[in-house]
């Protein structure tokens, strides 16, 4: 697929870390499967991928914690 940002690079598969911030809780997810641009770095999720960073995101939130790091790799 061709990078819709910088015009010049291909995506690939890769692993990014993810960054949320809700209700003042900050969840870094790890080993998130993406497809990343080889030029310019930005990455794409599927909707799939979304919808899980949003469930553990919200399972964090209720936890009332104000930081957690989740790696994706062996979580998942």
């Amino acid at each position: 697929m061709e990078c819709v940002i910088c015009k010049n690079g291909t995506t690939k598969q890769g692993f990014v870390t993810f960054t949320l911030e809700r209700d003042n809780v900050i969840v870094v997810f790890k080993n998130v499967p993406a497809l990343v641009c080889e030029n310019c770095g930005d990455f794409y999720l599927t909707t799939e991928t979304t919808n899980l960073l949003l469930l553990k995101a919200n399972q964090t939130v209720e936890k009332g914690v104000e930081f957690e790091i989740i790696n994706l790799k062996v979580a998942a």
